[in-house]
């Protein structure tokens, strides 16, 4: 494919930009009622007024918490902060003889990744990314930083950013808003084109907030992206570069066929939300009544109703308060009573709790539960993800840290010839969630093992020990440079068979190699 010129780009842009407004309508209720201070559908953005009260429109916070608490207890899951929640393993693509050279490699620099990602603002970024992903689509920017801070990551509201779709349904194309002081151009892209236009703005106002748009453009053919940076008004490309990887990784929590964006649990949620919100509006008007109440005035040239302040301790002068003619001031009898109401919002509350799955985990004021039990409602919790989980795995993991392992490649922090595809390295999750569907796995051997022991030597004959511990390592993610080799083995078992001996006042034979090394095996 051919680079882009300015007015293909805008094209393409205003395409995006038109598919993802039949979305605004879905999108801005759920950021309304349950994110509103990242909701930038309320035409601040557009207007340039920010810090302005997001909230007038919501009564009831229950679907703001539960999405806090839902994002929370997916990065705690899946990306816990300060530790190490994935592991790079050699795929089937690295010879056999070549595995465990390689994999003592991919360990160290398992532990170089980590200590940068430690070094930067991971965790509050992934904060923000995965409360976009309530709603359905999240959006981050992973680029180079300096020697203190080796990466940086920036969740980009999904507002500002429009995609497309790829050949095989993973997301290639992406078009950013983007706005930047004059002043800043060049600190933020130090390759930009200076135009006359663009010198201009910055010797006449460097203070002026620039409206940019960038766009990153896959190229099947030659299997690289072109980034490109336009800014819109003067129609001008200030920046183009050829990348061999995306700086934005966007993931979708859940996605219809034949639709580009995601939908997450909030979308499922918002008729509740918003019912929820309209009953308990009414429920403060008809307490606003119950506390002040409407009144009726008598017009009789005596009472004026403009001088009239409901207060305690006023005294109001009337003609008459009673008598044939009725009185002169009287409350209005209201229509009706919201005690029933209670009922309702308790319903809806736990609704919006269930979808959003603020409920797996024991209440505070309850005892202290087992760590079985807590590490069931854990693997309870990655079951309900469904295909979430999976996608949250391919969409936003194992991109991120293919984006990761190619900065710090760049940077020289690492030397990686080898692809994260699956095949030559592989990106194996080792978070709570992930080991909590590793867990059902090992519980089955080991009721497999009580099995066999149960059927006397036969049975104990199937089972290799050391596989066996290899394997549930394995499952566990321990590190590959903390167990022992096959000959480190065979040593040990060698000196503890001489203690025994040497116990029993035995003499010591000679070992026989092969037949310790068959019993390793």
């Amino acid at each position: 494919m051919p680079r882009l010129n300015v007015k293909d780009l805008m094209e393409r842009e205003a395409k995006a930009q038109a598919r993802k407004d039949q979305w605004r309508s879905i999108y801005e209720d759920c950021y309304e009622y349950a994110l509103p201070q990242r909701n930038l559908y309320d035409g601040n953005y557009e207007g340039r007024v920010p810090g302005q009260s997001k909230m007038a429109r919501v009564f009831d916070s229950t679907a703001i918490h539960a999405t806090q608490r839902f994002a929370n207890r997916l990065q705690a899951g899946l990306f816990p902060p300060y530790k190490q929640w994935c592991r790079l393993e050699a795929g089937t693509g690295i010879p056999q003889e070549q595995r465990v050279q390689a994999q003592a490699i991919l360990d160290n620099y398992n532990v170089r990744m980590f200590d940068a990602i430690r070094q930067s603002n991971f965790d509050l970024a992934m904060g923000e990314f995965l409360l976009d992903m309530a709603v359905g689509t999240g959006v981050m920017m992973i680029t180079p930083g300096d020697e203190a801070t080796p990466i940086r990551f920036t969740a980009i509201p999904q507002y500002l950013v429009a995609i497309e779709e790829g050949t095989y349904g993973n997301v290639s194309n992406v078009y950013r808003k983007l706005r930047v002081k004059a002043e800043a151009i060049q600190r933020e892209f130090p390759d930009a084109q200076m135009t006359p236009d663009l010198e201009d703005a910055m010797n006449r106002n460097p203070e002026k907030d620039l409206d940019l748009m960038d766009a990153i453009i896959f190229d099947n053919e030659t299997g690289r992206y072109h980034y490109h940076v336009i800014w819109k008004e003067k129609r001008q490309e200030l920046v183009y570069r050829e990348m061999r990887s995306s700086p934005f990784v966007v993931a979708r929590y859940m996605k219809v066929a034949g639709e580009v964006y995601g939908r997450g649990p909030l979308v499922t949620a918002i008729s509740d939300v918003k019912t929820l919100n309209k009953t308990l509006e009414l429920v403060l008007k008809n307490a606003s009544l119950s506390i002040a109440g409407v009144y009726t005035a008598a017009d009789d040239g005596v009472l004026n109703p403009q001088n009239i302040k409901i207060q305690p301790g006023a005294v109001i002068a009337v003609a008459r308060n009673g008598g044939p003619q009725g009185a002169s001031l009287a409350p209005l009898p209201r229509a009706g009573d919201f005690n029933t109401s209670q009922i309702v919002i308790n319903d809806l509350r736990m609704n919006i709790k269930k979808i959003l799955m603020d409920d797996t985990l024991p209440p505070d004021n309850m005892s202290a539960r087992s760590a079985t039990e807590i590490a069931e409602r854990t693997r309870e919790l990655a079951t309900n993800l469904g295909a979430a989980f999976g996608r949250l795995i391919t969409e936003t993991m194992v991109p991120i840290v293919s984006r990761i392992l190619f900065v710090l490649d760049q940077q020289g922090l690492i030397d990686l010839p080898l692809k994260v595809n699956g095949v030559e390295v592989k990106v194996v999750p080792v978070s709570p969630l992930a080991q909590a569907q590793k867990l059902q796995e090992i519980n089955d051997l080991v009721q497999y093992m009580q099995i066999a022991n149960q059927m006397g030597p036969q049975g104990q004959a199937t089972i290799s020990v050391p596989r066996v511990l290899e394997f549930i390592a394995e499952r566990f993610g321990i590190d590959q440079n903390l167990l022992s080799t096959p000959e480190e083995q065979m040593m040990m078992m060698q000196q503890m068979m001489m203690m025994q001996q040497e116990a029993a006042g035995e003499p010591q034979p000679v070992s026989d190699g092969g037949a310790m090394e068959a019993a390793i095996q």
